[in-house]
């Protein structure tokens, strides 16, 4: 079994998934209301897709994705940017003891499931799944 970035065991605890849910609806909620004091970050409409924290919850790393696919290397650097605004603000709606010192990464599910779907399309595959 391939062991979690994050985690020794088998997965992520109960409360790492709650926390990590709850950091990713702040998040985008933050993001979709424009409360950062950046216009360039502002401009942009930003895909949380997930958000995995540490076991001892002083990391949360978000996946992010620009609507569109289109601007994804800026989209990183004005998130980076602009973390410890995020942090704080996160911190106030969360109410977290401490706030995880955020990490921004691009979410590659989508085109993971665009991968997965172009193979089940090949005539091949589609032969072998009618059997």
């Amino acid at each position: 079994m391939a062991k979690n970035k994050f985690h020794d065991g088998p997965g992520p605890s109960q409360r790492q998934l709650r926390v990590g849910e709850l950091i990713r609806r702040t998040l985008s909620e933050v993001l979709a209301r424009g409360d950062v004091h950046d216009p360039d970050l502002n401009r942009m409409s930003i895909t949380v897709g997930e958000v995995r924290t540490s076991p001892d919850l002083k990391i949360a790393t978000a996946y992010v994705l620009p609507l569109g696919g289109k601007g994804q290397d800026e989209v990183l650097k004005l998130l980076a940017r602009n973390k410890g605004e995020l942090r704080r603000m996160i911190g106030k709606k969360v109410g977290l003891k401490f706030s995880p010192d955020l990490r921004f990464r691009l979410d590659e599910t989508f085109d993971q499931m665009d991968d997965t779907r172009r193979l089940f399309e090949q005539d091949a595959v589609r032969r072998d799944l009618d059997e």
